[in-house]
């Protein structure tokens, strides 16, 4: 193992107050790439990406992936309105803020690789702060005026994210560790497999999750309860009272979406239009993939990645 391949654990502590956990390769001083995970993942999603760009024959960078807020050992407040949207970007400002100078580039912008939730949060954070950012990649994240168009307008949409109506609810940290955590184990089955029976899902990587969802369930549960992008309700209007203004939205940072179309949770029609609001787009689109490609062909994301930062 060379010292870009090895993973070591860093906590950071933000201006306000905030930690969050790290998993960290590459050298200190060397260009910083930045990975957000999303539900109900962590930090190690990102392991294999992380050995590969650490390494000196793919750029040698410092890559740093958090753990984000609510999420394993980060800091972890009680109230959902602790996890709206302007909290959460701010932590990810102040960690690339932290990081970049830690590593002697405080203004050298960095390259932001996210999924899922992390990716909701690059896309605001890129439309609000993009001289932080040098390049985006975004995987199978929807971009918020697409996906907001889609739940007001979709009924397939508004079907497929019904489960964050769930989780959104104040029993649902519990509800979700009943049975050996087989709900959440559900999410990986439901939201389709390109893999067999995943092949990916070890007994090793379920004890993983297992150990880490263990360390608590609420935080990541109230992205869901502070978030009015979900399908309405009976008793909730949720995304159909939402109006997104052009400084929440629009994206010129160079763009790169990687879609696993075997998403069942986030269909592809959320790719549609999407060059209005972000203009300086690449999309790569995975016929053999899912919700969770980044699990299922880290290799090929790490290449595309590779790729797209070769030409941007």
């Amino acid at each position: 193992m060379t010292e870009g391949d090895s993973i070591r654990s860093q906590r950071r502590v933000l201006p306000h107050g905030i930690e969050l956990s790290c998993q960290v390769t590459g050298p200190e001083r060397g260009p910083l790439m930045v990975f957000l995970h999303g539900f109900p993942e962590a930090a190690f999603v990102w392991d294999d990406l992380l050995k590969h760009f650490g390494q000196p024959a793919h750029g040698g960078w410092r890559c740093v992936a958090p753990n984000l807020r609510g999420y394993e050992h980060s800091s972890a407040p009680p109230d959902v309105g602790s996890y709206r949207a302007k909290h959460l970007v701010q932590d990810i400002q102040c960690l690339i803020e932290a990081e970049a100078l830690g590593a002697g580039r405080p203004d050298e912008p960095i390259t932001l690789v996210a999924h899922d939730w992390g990716g909701a949060l690059a896309w605001a954070l890129a439309a609000q702060h993009p001289h932080l950012l040098r390049r985006l990649t975004i995987v199978n994240a929807p971009h918020p005026a697409t996906f907001l168009r889609e739940l007001q307008h979709s009924a397939t949409q508004q079907a497929a994210s019904a489960y964050m109506n769930f989780l959104a609810r104040p029993d649902a940290p519990t509800r979700l560790a009943e049975d050996g955590y087989r709900r959440l184990f559900d999410f990986f089955d439901n939201m389709g497999a390109s893999t067999g029976p995943h092949a990916w899902l070890t007994p090793a990587l379920r004890q993983r999750y297992r150990d880490t969802w263990a360390l608590g369930l609420s935080g990541p549960c109230h992205y869901y309860g502070a978030s009015p992008l979900r399908p309405a309700t009976p008793t909730d209007p949720a995304a159909q009272n939402v109006q997104l203004p052009p400084g929440l939205t629009q994206v010129n940072v160079p763009t790169q979406v990687i879609w696993g179309m075997g998403d069942t949770a986030l269909p592809p029609a959320l790719l549609d239009g999407l060059e209005h609001w972000v203009p300086n787009l690449r999309v790569d689109c995975v016929a053999d993939a899912t919700h969770w490609i980044v699990h299922e062909q880290p290799q090929r994301v790490a290449g595309l990645v590779e790729d797209f930062i070769s030409k941007s």
